[in-house]
């Protein structure tokens, strides 16, 4: 038995990363896994008619080791990977859906849940328990526990090698963003790009032994390159290698992967009598299916294109009468927008950066949770860190009560996948009178400070830390009895609501003068720029919305019709956008073969949830905006039926509660712009 299959007795129960060796997963898993069936096992043997607490509480409560275990090991197969981990994760991954299989085809109990779900009408059960006893009659009935035996094997089958094929997609594709790198050994060809990134780009040549300058395609070091750098041709080849990711017909390619992903989804969905993979999975959304999601997005497209075009034609005019671009392209995009938005407003990233130390920016954050939600944040360092970079804070109420231990891991490093997101290391429930507080965490990939400067954050970067951190507060002051129901466990297109909605806080005086202080000389960022980031706010958001429209699309076309007879992607994905694009198509290029989110998240069919989470979040801030964006009232209404309710409710009922009224998506268009 290893460490990780006993009760963690550290400070708080955190995970003891230092004292974790990576040969004990494989048969920590082995054990949990085990010690889960047995609790499955005692369930069904038990003698005693079928009721809520001995069958669906004790189901809700079971395989608690297990979900430690996995959550602390995938979490770190994202955020500090390596081959052993990676190999470890495809050993796992079948194991683990086998499991997931073993609870919803157990015939047995299927039975006592089902004779539990059938009397529910007599039996008196609080709404987070009702919740609670549909959520788990449904994870059986939508997962073939009424499907005959064959067909039963038929899915197992189909699960085990959808684990597999997903893992391999996101393996695929951080070994493509790692192989890849632009080794410059001229200043010229540095033209145009700003200071820090020209540092940042020699720190990293220097810690791989190479003169000059190194851009990758990790995020801090491929958005600079492609807004600020001179050299077209550069920009082309930067753009090209993104862009090309799991598409270069060699060992590392996705093509094949994303139509056996798309294939096998479908099939299972038709198994299950479901006639695509979307209706399936839109059952449980608020949007309820594919056709009304198809409409949201086209009546959105509708409103937006005008705009979208107009910019695009004010932006091909400014390329042609600056540089004689005569065909604008997409490594064009970046930096002629960020020129035409310098020359609008007088304002670029450059001039913001100083403003948005990280250190002041999480400090921000903080101040915002504390005015809003009464949320003190002390940094500790008393637990332990998977990597040095981790910060780690304790969080309390104002009666000092713990409320989360927070992880902020925010730096890139070799083993750490792209992009921003929030996780969790420990659930929060209510068990045996105890009220367990969640461990919450935060990665991000911001620019390292340099010799000579600290990390200062873009306007951009500003805004995803505010975003993944309104998912952390989600998961911080979730108040529920179940663990399955606390914190982020809601309909996804519910979820982006906290994060989407404290993003807004960074375009408000009141707010940014809390932490918006120039890192040299300590001045609050001035009235103008404040000014002038809330007036180009909308800027190119009828591109931006056209863009993030494509994505839905894109994913419903893959998810909401039978793929059997797509046999091209690239060729699929040019139809599918056909709509929505702007720019002439690379040939060499392909979105789908590395559309992370929908191949290997947890977004398939659920893209649309940014755009429909943006209607909420919209209307939601003008709620705020009527009684004061630090108004108590508004914040502990936002806090008590939404934050701390998780999935314990429908959430059109709890935003209801909140807004005493649906939302309107007028709200969106009105801060968008784009409401004529």
């Amino acid at each position: 038995m290893t460490i990780l299959n006993k009760a963690f007795e550290t400070p708080y129960k955190t995970a003891p990363f230092s004292e974790i060796k990576t040969e004990d997963y494989l048969p920590a898993f082995k054990e949990s896994i085990k010690k889960s069936k047995a609790e499955i096992d005692a369930i069904t043997a038990n003698t005693e008619a079928p009721t809520f607490k001995n069958t669906i509480e004790a189901l809700d409560y079971s395989g608690e080791e297990l979900d430690r275990l996995s959550s602390i090991f995938f979490n770190l197969n994202s955020a500090e990977t390596n081959d052993e981990i990676q190999k470890i994760a495809q050993e796992v991954s079948p194991l683990l859906s086998e499991f997931g299989n073993d609870i919803t085809l157990n015939e047995a109990l299927f039975k006592r849940v089902k004779a539990v779900y059938d009397s529910k009408s007599t039996l008196d059960l609080t709404t987070e328990q009702a919740t609670l006893l549909d959520k788990r009659y449904k994870g059986f009935s939508r997962n073939g526990a009424n499907l005959a035996e064959d067909k039963k094997t038929k899915l197992r089958a189909i699960d085990k090698e959808l684990s597999q094929l997903k893992l391999k997609f996101g393996e695929h594709i951080l070994a493509e963003t790692n192989a890849y790198e632009l080794h410059l050994t001229n200043q010229e060809d540095l033209s145009g790009l700003p200071e820090g990134a020209k540092e940042a780009a020699k720190q990293l040549a220097e810690s791989k032994d190479k003169d000059g300058w190194l851009i990758t395609l990790d995020y801090p070091s491929y958005i600079p390159f492609m807004t600020y750098a001179d050299n077209r041709k550069l920009r082309e080849e930067l753009s090209k290698a993104f862009g090309r990711k799991g598409f270069q017909n060699n060992e590392l390619d996705n093509q094949d992967i994303v139509l056996k992903i798309a294939k096998l989804r479908f099939e299972r969905a038709q198994l299950l009598g479901y006639k695509t993979h979307a209706h399936f999975v839109l059952e449980e959304r608020m949007a309820q299916t594919p056709e009304k999601v198809t409409s949201f997005l086209n009546e959105l497209l509708e409103k937006a294109k005008p705009a979208a075009k107009d910019e695009f034609k004010a932006l091909e005019d400014f390329a042609k009468d600056l540089d004689d671009i005569d065909q604008l392209q997409k490594w064009d995009s970046g930096y002629y927008s960020e020129k035409l938005k310098q020359k609008l407003f007088n304002l670029d990233d450059e001039q913001l950066k100083p403003y948005f130390k990280l250190e002041n920016v999480i400090n921000g954050a903080f101040t915002v949770a504390e005015k809003l939600f009464g949320l003190q944040f002390e940094e500790i360092d008393t637990i332990d860190k998977y990597h040095e970079d981790v910060l780690t804070y304790k969080v309390t109420d104002a009666d000092g009560e713990l409320v989360s231990i927070f992880y902020a891991d925010f730096f890139p490093r070799a083993g750490k996948r792209n992009g921003a997101w929030m996780t969790s290391y420990k659930p929060q429930m209510i068990k045996d009178g105890k009220n367990e507080r969640p461990h919450i965490s935060n990665v991000c990939n911001f620019t390292k400070p340099t010799k000579s400067k600290p990390s200062l954050l873009t306007f951009n970067e500003v805004t995803t830390l505010f975003h993944e951190f309104g998912h952390g507060l989600h998961g911080m002051l979730a108040n529920t009895t179940y663990p399955s129901l606390s914190g982020t466990s809601v309909y996804w297109d519910f979820v982006e609501l906290p994060s989407q909605v404290l993003e807004n806080w960074c375009y408000e005086k009141e707010a940014l003068e809390l932490f918006a202080t120039h890192y040299e000389t300590g001045e609050v960022i001035p009235m103008e720029l404040i000014e002038k980031i809330k007036a180009s706010a909308t800027f190119h958001e009828g591109m931006q919305t056209l863009r993030q429209l494509s994505f839905g699309l894109l994913d419903m076309a893959w998810h909401g019709v039978d793929p059997s007879e797509i046999k091209d992607v690239k060729a699929y994905e040019v139809k599918a956008f056909g709509d929505t694009s702007l720019y002439p198509d690379v040939a060499e290029n392909c979105m789908s073969t590395a559309f992370s989110h929908i191949f290997q998240g947890g977004y398939s069919s659920g893209y649309y949830s940014y755009k429909w989470a943006e209607v909420l979040d919209a209307d939601a801030f003008e709620y705020f905006k009527e009684e004061g964006i630090f108004n108590k009232t508004v914040a502990d209404k936002f806090k008590t039926f939404v934050l701390s309710q998780g999935g314990t409710e429908n959430p059109m009922t709890l935003y209801k509660k909140f807004r005493g009224q649906e939302p309107k998506p007028e709200a969106l268009l009105r801060r968008a712009g784009l409401l004529k």
